[in-house]
């Protein structure tokens, strides 16, 4: 079963992009562009 999850940025905080994840366990981390910091940073699964 996927669930629907937000990405956030690690440095500034805002929630950039949205996507579809299986796993329960531990939080989705993935590098993605941010447009705030205009930097490839960090973004981490939000509630």
């Amino acid at each position: 079963m996927t669930k629907k999850v937000a990405l956030a940025c690690s440095h500034c905080g805002t929630r950039n992009y949205s996507t579809a994840s299986k796993k329960e366990a531990e939080r989705l981390e993935l590098k993605k562009f941010c447009n705030t910091c205009n930097a490839h940073t960090l973004h981490r699964e939000t509630k």
